[in-house]
């Protein structure tokens, strides 16, 4: 059985969106032109970037949602983890490749 929808009539209508043509071009446009993780770069790792994450949410402002400056490159894991937590208002330590907490 199908589970409902549970996000609003507003959300919905901007998640379509990221099904558009144009989305597409967008987020193939920033992999090609920045393949590698930022999150992970930080940390001095070298992962391919798989997703496009809109740095500050958008939650339906178009030029938020289209803005170039406001897209980053993440792995899967970065933005299913790290990035839904920040989103979320958790803290979070992030440790570099020394072992160190990073401020």
């Amino acid at each position: 059985m199908a589970r409902k929808d549970q996000r609003s009539d507003e959300a919905r209508e901007w998640r379509r969106l990221y099904r558009s043509a144009r989305w597409a071009k967008l987020r193939q446009s920033v992999l090609d032109a920045d393949p590698l993780c930022r999150y992970c770069l930080e940390a001095e790792i070298i992962e391919e970037a798989k997703v496009v994450d809109h740095i500050k949410p958008h939650k339906g402002d178009p030029e938020l949602f289209w803005s170039v400056d406001n897209l980053q490159p993440l792995c899967e894991a970065c933005h299913n983890g790290r990035k839904q937590r920040e989103d979320l208002g958790q803290k979070l330590v992030r440790f570099g490749p020394d072992g160190w907490p990073i401020e």
